[in-house]
């Protein structure tokens, strides 16, 4: 005789965890991300070491391509439940900090009448390590990049066209468009450092100025004649600033032929992340 489960396509429920079962599970983790955070820090030293047995100690370590090739990569990692914006921001903190560790380093900014936006996306870019100070003027700011130690975080605004200022600053560029994440809104402020522009892969942006007197959609249209796309950021003193698709060298032929007497590329920005 065949004896029949009496429980034969019954479902077994499981249990859910406790609170406390749970809270306990999360306390192990933070202990597992201190250890690893610690072991991430210490780091630091030893790339201060390498950086002193090579001569380079005191070097501004700051490196925006490989920063955008390193959260690229973390974003787009396979992952069950944290989002991309929190991988930028835990990440942007941590590469702040170790930067600061490295060679210490300020934000300079001149935030024009948005300070808490502007010190905002400032501590989002570089973490909370580096001291952080408003001034009055632009030209403070890229004074202040220039002597080193310094980075400048300066808003858009059509009062002031100091992104052309770049076009006769040879060690100074724009590394960046804030905010980098493209959810966070439209940009509103712009990175520069002492930092000669790098490529980062698929997704840059090269910053370009102009003085022409055509309308900005013109210039547009004028530059996809020659295959280029690109659209304007910012207007101001009559001088425009598009950001170009792609990266492209300061000589490139067809930037030569580009509608404008004063022109040239001021800097190169990743393209804002997508984190939906």
């Amino acid at each position: 005789m065949v004896r029949r489960s009496f429980f034969k396509g019954s479902r077994v429920t499981k249990t859910p965890p406790t609170l406390a079962q749970v809270r306990e599970k999360i306390d192990t983790i933070d202990n597992d991300l201190l250890r690893l955070i610690d072991k991430r820090a210490a780091l630091t030293r030893e790339v201060a070491d390498a950086k002193r047995a090579a001569g380079d100690l005191g070097t501004f370590a700051l490196r925006p391509a490989r920063e955008t090739q390193i959260l690229r990569r973390l974003a787009g990692a396979e992952k069950s439940a944290a989002s991309k914006a929190l991988v930028v921001r835990v990440w942007r903190e941590l590469i702040g900090d170790s930067l600061h560790g490295q060679t210490p380093f300020s934000i300079i900014t001149w935030s024009h009448k948005q300070p808490a936006r502007i010190a905002e996306l400032a501590r989002a870019r570089f973490g909370g390590a580096p001291t952080m100070y408003d001034v009055d003027q632009p030209e403070a700011v890229i004074a202040q990049v220039r002597d080193g130690g310094a980075v400048g975080v300066l808003a858009i605004s059509r009062d002031h066209a100091w992104w052309a200022r770049m076009l006769v600053e040879p060690t100074l560029s724009i590394v960046g468009a804030l905010p980098e994440v493209d959810q966070w809104g439209s940009p509103t402020a712009l990175v520069i450092a002492q930092v000669a522009p790098e490529p980062s892969g698929a997704g840059d942006e090269t910053l370009w100025v102009t003085d022409s007197t055509m309308q900005g959609y013109e210039i547009e249209t004028a530059m996809s004649i020659d295959g280029i796309a690109g659209r304007m950021i910012a207007e101001a003193n009559r001088l425009k600033l598009f950001a170009l698709a792609g990266y492209y060298q300061a000589d490139d032929e067809r930037l030569a032929r580009a509608p404008g007497d004063l022109t040239g590329v001021v800097g190169v920005a990743p393209v804002p992340f997508d984190v939906t």
